[in-house]
């Protein structure tokens, strides 16, 4: 969950690094600190509560000089935020420092025997635990840090993504990964770190993904050296990431969100692209599908492990699985399914949705299920991620890079690549008639233009948002492939504006929601013109008769629904199953127009971070 940053070069560092943090601030935003060895030798160590302006604010007045250092952007676990526990973390000699993104599980017990040694602990932190146990095994066996840290690892339980600096080797990085993920950019006669490839970008296309269990040596006059824990010499397989600095900036909009939003037709565009063609023979194209046609075809169940958004776009998943290709489908959340000793066979095909492609618990959900002989599909935004790594096949949803922590253009992408992905396997299975087929590929190419059409409500919900900024608590309703979309609305709501929201089926309102309702409680209703729309019709009936102010979202036109509700948003008319990726853009700005009034940082809401590496 935290931001990791490094250099080492001919350049000053502190300048990247600080341009670094705040490109990485969206995973962690508790703390900060930066490490830094200047040319005397000095290893400097600054650290703030805060974010990471307030870092710059401390380093006003202090020596950052230096062409080497690293940086840390945190999201606490253990230990609440606060300057002694913000990174980086010194050693004992204090010769030694850390940055490291991830959890020591076996922190407790190697503490203990180190406190019996006699070092001394000036933070909470399992990472400090990490430092010391490194640096005790240097002066111990007297070997040099990078024995010294393979020895450590060894020691060490859990999920980490480390990297150090050496007082008296000030020309050399060492940094390491298991289950957390770390980049390392490749410039001219110079080296950057990052927890992902944006604080890189700028300078370099050239990157490696470090593997788990692998280890960095980054030396200023030598090339990058890879070696495993065990100390196998390995060939770093440099790759060119395809990022443009325009994409992790704003672009003239407030926040990274409301820009997010309104990138989502373009997006959409090209996450279908080169996979969909109302022309081409091969109308819907996954080359993923297609090269595992036989395994994906007949399994005899798929199962869909996600956690959050992404959990709420594999329930629209689930029902378009299931009513094109007619296999069973179960929505697994990733934290449950992997501690719960699950069914799994290998005629299964499990679905992964990740948009970081890092999120630890799927991706412990992923092992488990290899492990029980299941096919694995990737569906995942960060190329080379973990994620897309482990899996067998999958599919990317070319978003471009999420920064606001409330996911909004990943979740239109992952439910597009799951609509191609039920257009491909029914398609193959010859379960779908061909105007059928053809009717969703034809209003899946419209999309964008719909979605289009959709932001033009912004103006509309930005002035109706001022007047709910009020509300403790909100009701989200919908029916069939809706209720996702209430889910989906009512996280984002509590994600950025803190308002207490619940999304619920329309039809369980009365089986104990209902108590709840007064004319204090806004309640946000799904009602478009499709199967359901006059078992809706009823409920909003319900609501309206205990005296809740009713926001509903309907297909334009309909004079019915305009007329009991207090507030319509209008969508244009699509297929019933695609209604969730446009129905899904006015809660979005919904949540951000009341987050905004309210005064919230919607880009970095307290206690969230984007990317959950941790769990």
């Amino acid at each position: 969950m935290c931001g990791i940053v490094g250099y080492i070069g001919t350049k000053d560092a502190y300048p990247i690094l600080i341009k670094g943090l705040k490109r990485l601030e969206y995973r962690g935003y508790d703390s900060a600190g930066v490490a830094l060895i200047n040319d005397n030798g000095s290893l400097n160590v600054y650290k703030a509560q805060g974010k990471v302006a307030d870092l710059e604010n401390f380093c006003s007045d202090k020596d950052v000089s230096g062409t080497i250092g690293l940086a840390h952007t945190r999201w606490a676990t253990h230990g609440e935020p606060s300057q002694r526990n913000a990174h980086p973390h010194f050693s004992q000699s204090h010769n030694l420092a850390i940055i490291h993104n991830g959890i020591i599980e076996n922190y407790s017990v190697i503490k203990r025997k180190l406190e019996e040694y006699g070092i001394t602990f000036v933070s909470d932190t399992d990472s400090e635990v990490l430092i010391q146990l490194i640096e005790y095994i240097k002066v111990k066996k007297r070997c040099n840090l990078l024995t010294a840290v393979q020895f450590a690892l060894h020691q060490v339980i859990g999920a980490y993504a480390i990297a150090i600096l050496d007082k008296e080797n000030p020309d050399q990085i060492i940094a390491a990964r298991k289950q957390s993920p770390l980049v390392i950019g490749i410039g001219d006669n110079e080296f950057f770190l990052g927890s992902d490839a944006s604080p890189i970008v700028e300078y370099t296309d050239k990157v490696v993904y470090l593997e788990d269990g692998n280890i960095a040596v980054i030396n200023r006059h030598r090339n990058l050296d890879i070696v495993s824990i065990l100390n196998h010499r390995l060939s770093p397989e440099i790759q060119t990431v395809d990022l443009k600095l325009g994409q992790i900036e704003k672009g003239g909009y407030e926040h990274f969100m409301l820009k997010e939003i309104f990138e989502q037709p373009e997006c959409f565009q090209n996450c279908i692209r080169g996979h969909v063609s109302l022309s081409h023979p091969d109308n819907v194209y996954l080359r993923a599908v297609q090269d595992n046609v036989k395994v994906i075809s007949s399994a005899k169940r798929i199962i869909i492990v996600a956690c959050g958004t992404s959990w709420h776009a594999g329930l629209i998943g689930k029902q378009i699985i299931e009513d094109l290709c007619r296999i069973p489908v179960d929505v697994e959340y990733a934290s449950e399914f992997r501690y719960r000793n699950p069914v799994v066979t290998p005629d299964d095909v499990v679905i992964a949705i990740s948009q970081s492609g890092e999120t630890a618990d799927t991706l412990a959900a992923v092992e488990l299920a290899k492990n029980k002989g299941a096919f694995i599909y990737g569906v995942v935004n960060a190329i080379g991620s973990s994620i897309a790594r482990a899996t067998h096949a999958g599919t990317y949803i070319h978003v471009g890079p999420e920064i606001g922590v409330a996911s909004t253009k990943a979740f239109t992408g992952q439910v597009a690549v799951l609509t191609m992905i039920a257009l491909a396997i029914s398609r193959e299975k010859r379960c779908i008639d061909d105007n059928t087929f053809t009717d969703i590929l034809t209003n899946l190419c419209n999309i964008p233009q719909l979605m289009t059409q959709v932001l033009k409500t912004n103006d509309q919900i930005k002035d109706l948002s001022r007047s709910f900024t009020y509300a403790q608590n909100f009701l989200y309703l919908g029916r069939g492939y809706s209720y996702p979309v209430a889910l989906e609305g009512a996280l984002k709501l509590k994600e950025i504006s803190y308002i207490h929201a619940e999304g619920y089926p329309a039809a369980e309102m009365k089986h104990g929601p209902i108590a709840l309702i007064d004319s204090d409680m806004p309640v946000v209703v799904i009602a478009t013109h499709n199967a359901m729309y006059e078992k809706v019709l009823s409920n909003i009936q319900e609501i309206k008769a205990r005296k809740a102010r009713v926001i509903a979202l309907i297909t334009e036109g309909d004079e019915t629904v305009r007329k009991i509700a207090d507030e319509v948003i209008e969508l244009p008319k699509t297929l019933e199953c695609l209604e969730p990726i446009i129905a899904t853009i006015p809660l979005q700005l919904l949540a951000y127009h009341i987050a905004v009034c309210k005064g919230k940082n919607v880009d970095q809401p307290r206690n969230l971070a984007k990317s959950v590496t941790v769990e």
